[in-house]
């Protein structure tokens, strides 16, 4: 069948009858030289899923599944395709790439900009979005992200307390027993999203319906500092007071950044009295709760705390299901239940990281033409999965292992040979062969300073054991499963 004038036969494109396999034997050889001189990770980024088109008289096709990938690896690797081929088969003087299988792609222009492996997904923020709420000069405050709305907020057990605190906040200002309203919690739990929530909500961006929009100031403490330091150089601190407590609601993020700045803390300590004082609403935001902010003046602090305080735990395995799945969902990309679950799985630290790893999932999906599966998801975040992998130690083994057969933990390492003390022994070095990458000599040493070969003869008899006792079989999987989870 002939496309395009390429002429294919049975799916491998070529010359007809018995040279088919001559071309593709020369492809495979014109293939692995190009692996060897640009390494593994950029072969297997931009040229794996390059595939033998056909030939045509002199001129050789291929393919690539995307306009990307296509205008990319003309841009970049199109002149030494040429080269490898010539050297390979003397009658081809061109190469031609394309997209799918198809004829020609009518737009074959390569773009000149390079664009990176992986690329997170960008968002565009309206340009009136960093002045567009009401009140004094803006020109020194944070952008509002329009992600960050309490629609797009996941509600979870773990941060279910404070986002019922913002929405009370937001719907109604000043409210008794809310002002201030103080976030708390570690990196990437949401309290940055919330603290944007608000602030459009009050703002009047979100609730249109709101009859009066309040007028909000929402920065960092880092850029209230700045703001304080300008403020005092041009000689116009009387300014700066003038328009931070003039505003109806101040959002201050990360205030953990004033610890050690006594005058930007005393500055914020004389506003925040002020705007209380005049019914104006403050929210606050930081990695830790106020009582646990030492190096904050204890007035502050004591200040922070005669409100509502909020925390945000670490998610959970369900919560981290729930924000994974509405965000591809928002992204319109259809993610498989076990990427999902594996994700949500594999990284726990926060939800920032979560995101990010999904999005970078999405953006190679998009660029490659690639479907997300397990295995190009493990593929794609193996840098991030190999920072999560579960570090087990030898003294976490022992002690996990003497918990569960209820022995001393000295017991692990003493002289004692007693069958109840001697099966667990062995049952921890056997594990340890198999969690952690500690030599036989290593492993001996934690076990008071046994030999190597006491440890080999360890995992085999644990090994032995564990194929003839389902029973004890299932006591060590237990084991190995708790540790790494």
């Amino acid at each position: 069948m002939a496309v395009g004038g390429v002429r294919e036969v049975d799916g491998v494109s070529g010359q007809p009858g018995h040279e088919e396999p001559s071309l593709a034997a020369q492809w495979a050889r014109v293939r692995g030289r190009l692996q060897s001189e640009v390494g593994e990770v950029e072969y297997r980024t931009w040229l794996r899923q390059m595939s033998l088109g056909g030939i045509d008289g002199d001129e050789v096709t291929m393919r690539l599944p995307t306009r990307f990938l296509r205008d990319w690896v003309r841009s970049h690797y199109g002149d030494r395709l040429s080269a490898l081929w010539q050297a390979e088969n003397r009658h081809v003087r061109r190469v031609d790439i394309r997209v799918g299988e198809g004829s020609p792609d009518p737009d074959p222009t390569p773009v000149s900009a390079p664009v990176p492996a992986a690329v997170p997904i960008p968002v565009a923020i309206p340009a009136e979005a960093a002045g567009a709420l009401p009140g004094p000069d803006r020109s020194g405050e944070a952008a509002l992200d329009p992600r960050f709305t309490f629609d797009s907020f996941v509600v979870g057990k773990p941060n279910e307390f404070a986002y019922a605190c913002a929405r009370r906040v937001a719907e109604q200002p000043n409210c008794p027993g809310f002002n201030p309203l103080f976030l708390y919690g570690g990196v990437g739990l949401g309290k940055t999203h919330l603290m944007h929530a608000v602030a459009w909500e009050l703002g009047g961006h979100a609730a249109p319906r709101r009859a009066r929009p309040a007028s909000v100031a929402y920065m960092s403490a880092e850029r209230f500092m700045y703001r304080f330091i300008a403020a005092i150089r041009s000689q116009a601190t009387m300014e700066f007071k003038e328009q931070l407590r003039s505003v109806d609601v101040l959002m201050i993020d990360d205030l953990q950044f004033l610890i050690g700045k006594d005058a930007t803390q005393e500055e914020f300590f004389h506003t925040f009295n002020a705007l209380v004082d005049a019914g104006k609403q403050i929210v606050v935001s930081a990695d830790k709760s106020p009582s646990d902010l030492s190096g904050l003046e204890d007035r502050v602090r004591t200040r922070l705390g005669c409100g509502m305080v909020a925390d945000l735990h670490a998610t959970t395995y369900e919560l981290r299901i729930s924000i994974l799945e509405a965000k591809a969902a928002r992204a319109g990309m259809a993610v498989p239940p076990k990427v999902v679950e594996f994700l949500a799985h594999k990284i726990t630290s926060n939800v920032r990281e979560l995101e990010g790893a999904l999005n970078r999932l999405i953006a190679h999906a998009n660029l490659f033409g690639r479907a997300i599966t397990l295995e190009t998801t493990q593929e794609v975040l193996h840098d991030i999965l190999k920072a999560h992998d579960r570090r087990v130690t030898i003294e976490e083994i022992q002690k996990r292992v003497a918990e569960h057969w209820n022995i001393r933990l000295t017991d692990m390492s003493s002289p004692r040979r007693a069958r109840a003390v001697a099966r667990p022994r062995q049952v921890a070095m056997y594990l340890a062969k198999q969690l952690t990458s500690r030599s036989l000599p290593e492993i001996g040493r934690k076990f008071g300073n046994r030999d190597h070969t006491t440890v080999m003869h360890a995992v085999q008899r644990v090994g032995d054991l564990m194929a003839r006792d389902a029973g004890f079989a299932e006591d060590v999987e237990l084991l190995r499963r708790m540790l790494e989870s």
